[in-house]
């Protein structure tokens, strides 16, 4: 399975489960008289619309370079990533202003019977989270991993509300105000994973150097190349799944132009037969004098 495929299917399961989850959180909110549990439904809610999203960047960013886009279109994804982390934004202030709202107004006690609807969506989230998360390692994904941070913050919300609830049931009457306090808490952790999220994608558009691990293994790759003495200047870019690569590297002074130019061509196939994760790269020849 490439990458593209590996991204688009944990995409469509995210689509499915959230869709599910805004269901039934919904239902059980309305008919158990939890905010906490609407407020959890709210933001399965926008998490179906972010799937989408993540969904369309990947299918954009993996559309081949053409005349008007040499290097391809990678760049749509962490773009999309921004959006996503807009939708976080909006769901966790819209869960933050109801809370605080619901704060003061007397309410019902939840129903017992959310916790257990509460407890299995925590176990599937999580799950979910895991699943997702491990996809976009493997297709090289930053808007599939601000989905599978969704996941995970969905969960963060969920524990809240069910400790919320709980405390609500245990104490009882004058305490049914936890379960807000439980909503408004989630939100706070919404907007930080928003911020983990917004910050890498904000590092791929700025071409960050973030790629340490990657530029070592390019170097020992490079050395298997016969006539590649050493290398020089190393510079990487990503874009969408791909990385674009600038690498110098250092041949003998003494051959032909010829020779030059067929160690560099070489090199740029045996890095991208060893590193599939390379998009385009470019190698500058430079002589070695010693």
């Amino acid at each position: 399975m490439t990458n593209e495929q590996t991204a688009v299917k944990a995409t469509y399961f995210s689509i499915v489960s959230n869709t599910l989850l805004a269901l039934i959180k919904g239902l059980a909110g309305f008919f158990g008289h939890s905010y906490a549990l609407t407020a959890d439904a709210i933001e399965s809610t926008t998490d179906i619309f972010s799937s989408f999203l993540v969904l369309f960047g990947i299918k954009y960013s993996n559309k081949p370079a053409d005349a008007n886009h040499p290097y391809g279109h990678g760049r749509a994804e962490p773009l999309i990533t921004f959006l996503v982390v807009g939708f976080l934004i909006t769901s966790a202030t819209i869960i933050a202003h109801e809370s605080i709202t619901n704060i003061g107004v007397p309410h019902k006690l939840p129903e017992s019977w959310t916790l257990i609807v509460l407890g299995v969506i925590i176990l599937w989230k999580e799950y979910s989270f895991r699943l997702v998360m491990r996809r976009s390692k493997e297709a090289n994904s930053s808007s599939l991993r601000a989905d599978a941070w969704h996941h995970r913050s969905d969960a963060i919300t969920s524990v809240a509300a069910f400790i919320g609830i709980s405390i609500a049931l245990f104490f009882g009457k004058g305490y049914e105000s936890a379960d807000d306090l439980a909503a408004l808490f989630a939100s706070g952790f919404i907007f930080y994973n928003s911020y983990k999220i917004f910050r890498p994608a904000l590092g791929e558009i700025m071409d960050e150097n973030l790629y340490d691990d990657l530029i070592v293994e390019i170097r020992k790759v490079s050395l298997k190349v016969n006539g590649v003495e050493s290398t020089e200047k190393c510079f990487i870019r990503k874009a969408g799944m791909k990385y674009h690569v600038d690498l110098h590297a250092i041949v003998n002074a003494d051959i032909t132009v010829r020779e030059g130019h067929d160690i560099s061509h070489l090199l740029k196939d045996t890095l991208r037969s060893e590193i599939p994760e390379l998009g385009h790269v470019l190698i500058h020849i430079e002589p070695s004098y010693s």
